[in-house]
């Protein structure tokens, strides 16, 4: 999600990159530095920005060879973040890490285990900066302790209502691993639920890994971490202890690509995206609508229930095609692909209303709806 584009109303201009903001949340203990420090590692090239509370959580070393500490992190140790600051001090935090000259790709704020992930969402739903956009709530559980976590902290609950993604953590310390798998589904609202061990997720699942070979002149993790040796990759930080679990689970995900050089119609396009199934976690590329707008194709950008469109002229050597890439887990990609077919129109007219249900998730519309993260 690293290159989705903002909108540029005028002069046909290409649009300006906008850098995905992940909140990651979850209890004490539930393994959300873990997982960070996994991103770090396995960022394929990509550089990763990071909000944390306790500095102290992060490993020093990884952020300092993504570059400078000063343009890669930000350190908040006075408590709370939802709590901390405002909606315009968090815009001043993410200003200094979108900055273009710091190169991050991603920004990835890490809550205190207390905070509340629906502020931190709000927070970055309600950002006016314009070089960053949504990338979805990431709530970890341990699912280990997942009984006790409920029975003290019921708030959870509706932590996981609220939630793009799950990530239920510390599969293999509990007893009936499908019985709270099974359980964690039945408290969100279609998100995406993946199973981990030591935090491992594939970052392709949270956003766009550059490829390493583009860090001309900057080491990446990956060229200094050896990724066959089992080493240096979990440092027992979320209290198992011990190192190198190369041998565990590593979540995957689950990928569609759909090309199509007939172009959509936008009211079944709206009606599949409307019905978008549990487990389909993110939506990314670009769509033709035809006759309904023969100027712009629209770049989408859909994490959980959250949608944006971007309308961006098209380039005269351009192909004109639709391309989209879908990624989740779980998903049935065969009927997922079947449907997006079924958007398909060669009507030679434009239908003319049937732009105004995209057009409520253009940035900037008259009809946009009020940002929520259950836009979709």
């Amino acid at each position: 999600m690293g290159n989705n584009s903002a909108h540029e109303t005028d002069g046909g201009r290409r649009p300006q990159q906008q850098i995905p903001v992940v909140v990651l949340a979850g209890f004490l203990g539930s393994g959300k530095t873990t997982l960070l420090n996994h991103l770090l590692h396995r960022s394929a090239g990509s550089r990763i920005g990071a909000i944390v509370n306790d500095f102290g959580a992060i490993e020093i070393d990884a952020l300092a060879v993504a570059g400078a500490l000063g343009d890669s992190a930000v350190s908040l140790g006075n408590g709370c973040l939802c709590c901390a600051v405002d909606a315009g001090e968090l815009d001043v935090y993410l200003g200094k890490l979108a900055a273009p000259e710091t190169g991050v790709d991603v920004i990835v704020i890490e809550a205190s285990g207390l905070a509340e992930p629906q502020e931190l969402v709000r927070m970055v739903l309600a950002s006016e900066h314009p070089g960053i956009v949504y990338g979805g709530l990431v709530e970890v559980v341990d699912a280990a302790e997942f009984d006790d976590t409920r029975a003290r902290h019921p708030e959870i609950d509706r932590h996981l209502a609220l939630a793009d993604l799950v990530v239920v953590n510390k599969l293999d310390r509990t007893a009936d691993p499908e019985r709270v798998l099974a359980l964690v589904g039945s408290l969100t609202d279609r998100a995406a639920v993946v199973p981990a061990t030591y935090g491992r997720v594939d970052p392709e699942f949270l956003f766009d890994c550059r490829p390493s070979e583009e860090r001309i002149g900057q080491l990446s993790f990956d060229d200094l971490h050896d990724h066959g040796d089992g080493h240096g990759d979990d440092h027992g930080t979320d209290g198992l202890g011990g190192s190198g679990h190369a041998g565990h689970l590593h979540t995957g995900y689950d990928s569609l690509s759909f090309v199509s050089d007939v172009p959509l119609d936008p009211r079944r396009l709206m009606r599949f995206l409307d019905s978008r199934p549990e487990g389909l976690y993110r939506i990314k590329g670009h769509v033709d609508l035809g006759p309904n707008d023969l100027r712009n194709r629209y770049t989408m950008h859909a994490v959980g229930r959250f949608l944006r469109f971007y309308p961006e002229p098209w380039a005269p050597a351009d192909e004109r095609r639709t391309q989209l890439v879908l990624i989740g887990s779980g998903i049935d990609t065969e009927a997922l692909g079947t449907e997006l077919k079924g958007c398909e129109s060669d009507a030679p007219h434009a239908d003319e209303h049937g732009m105004w249900g995209v057009l409520r998730y253009v940035q900037g519309s008259e009809d946009e709806p009020d940002p929520e993260p259950c836009g979709g």
